[in-house]
């Protein structure tokens, strides 16, 4: 898998989001993507409670530990990768989490424009 440059959404060098809990499609603690990454997991979002109570709703339960996985679950204050379209969808839904557009990919903007990101920028 090649990585995609590591750019993010204000054109410069892409921050770190996590490594406590270590985040990101390649688990290197970014928000890198490649073509592999179906979700777009590009957008580094700051989790609160109303948004993991709604991505539990949905059907992806990131609270929850999955120790089998080495998950421990998010909990509020967390950062995260999390995949652009969900990211869009939340925002659409009214609980859209805050967003650190540092760390956030370019490739975020193949999903949601520029204006809502920084409309919920931390």
């Amino acid at each position: 898998m090649e990585m995609d440059d590591k750019r993010n959404v204000q054109g410069g060098e892409l921050a770190p989001c996590s490594t406590e809990p270590l985040t990101g499609f390649f688990r290197d603690g970014h928000c890198n993507t490649c073509a592999e990454d179906a979700g777009s997991h590009t957008v580094c979002a700051v989790m609160t409670a109303e948004f993991l109570a709604y991505s539990k709703y949905v059907g992806n339960d990131l609270s929850t530990p999955r120790p089998e996985f080495g998950f421990a679950g998010l909990k509020p204050g967390d950062r995260w990768c999390l995949c652009a379209g969900r990211f869009l969808q939340a925002h659409d839904e009214g609980c859209a989490p805050q967003v650190h557009l540092a760390a956030t990919h370019a490739r975020a903007l193949e999903i949601v424009p520029l204006e809502i990101l920084e409309a919920h920028a931390r």
